[in-house]
């Protein structure tokens, strides 16, 4: 497994991590403990070395997954995990945000604790807490990092102008946001921040939450419990209109001897060296196909191509309901 760095930072990790949500929370129904365990065992088998967690995903039920499932590999792995939801005392999320540095401290003392672990790798702010100063919350993880329980920290889903407020206070190692050829949106302004910066960036979705995939169309039925029944992009109506762009990324497949998700993810690799996608899965060939896209590579003229291609699309759809994009890009 080729290795990358994280930004400008001393965190590296395997060229692509795993999006750990999907085993717990999500995607439909939680897998069965015995099989999210055996499916990140066999990740660090194959040379996986960047795991990402969060409490909300559950909520804490996928920590407790994560840290039970990487206990043996804990000096060979990272492991990103995220703050900043409200979480009432039954363990609901209550929908709201609350990044007071008192309430970050006693997370972190939480996510160690379900984690099993001494120190958090990576921890980020999930989503930017208008109600709290980003200054205060750079402070509060700085704090963290001075005590030995953080190592690096985070962002996910911040402004450009949030992410430099953060930096000037504490190092920002890594920004985590969607992106992928179904949604581009952080090349306007994100990424050239992050350039700037020296930040690593982390693409959650990187497989457009599967629609890259081929696997998903118009007449997919969604689990009740899935998370894309309440996306926009994920109307039957929209599924269909963005299915050109789906036929278009399995045409290159198709022209390189490799699968749709192979391309979309070596897409991503092929943009900057310091970019680490986090495709997520439940099954253990999706993994492999996955992992496999590492090895593709992309010629500058594929690149030129793909973007010629894709830039005639018009892609329908919002990638949120309304109240979940108003808290991101603050």
């Amino acid at each position: 497994m080729q290795k990358r760095n994280l930004g400008k930072s001393n965190l590296e990790v395997s060229a692509i991590g795993l999006g750990c949500m999907g085993l717990s929370f999500g995607l439909g129904p939680a897998v069965e403990k015995h099989h999210g365990i055996s499916l990140i065992r066999g990740a660090v088998e194959r040379g996986i070395t960047f795991f990402d967690t969060a409490e909300v995903y559950g909520p804490w039920t996928n920590e407790e997954l994560v840290g039970e499932a990487l206990a043996p590999y804990r000096d060979q792995v990272v492991i990103a995990t995220k703050f900043g939801w409200n979480i009432d005392e039954n363990g609901k999320n209550t929908g709201e945000l609350d990044s007071r540095p008192e309430r970050i401290k006693r997370v972190a003392d939480a996510s160690l604790k379900r984690l099993g672990t001494g120190v958090i790798d990576l921890f980020y702010q999930h989503r930017v807490d208008p109600e709290v100063p980003i200054e205060d919350v750079a402070g509060a993880v700085k704090d963290l990092i001075q005590e030995g329980k953080v190592k690096h920290f985070g962002l996910s889903e911040a402004g450009a102008k949030t992410i430099r407020r953060a930096h000037a206070v504490q190092r920002v190692t890594a920004l985590q946001s969607e992106y992928s050829l179904f949604w581009r949106e952080p090349e306007q302004e994100i990424l050239p921040t992050l350039e700037e910066l020296g930040i690593g960036f982390v693409p959650f979705s990187p497989l457009g939450k599967g629609f890259l995939t081929g696997a998903i169309n118009a007449d997919t039925q969604f689990d009740k419990t899935d998370f894309r029944n309440i996306v926009p992009r994920f109307t039957p109506e929209n599924r269909n209109a963005n299915q050109a762009l789906v036929d278009v990324v399995g045409e290159f497949a198709r022209q390189k001897g490799v699968t749709p998700a192979q391309i979309a993810l070596a897409w991503i690799l092929a943009q900057k060296p310091w970019m680490v996608p986090i495709p997520g899965t439940t099954k253990l060939h999706r993994l492999e196909e996955n992992i496999g896209g590492v090895a593709v590579e992309l010629t500058a003229d594929d690149l030129r191509e793909i973007d010629s291609a894709t830039s005639r699309i018009k892609l329908e759809g919002a990638r949120y309901p309304e109240q979940l994009q108003k808290m991101v890009g603050r």
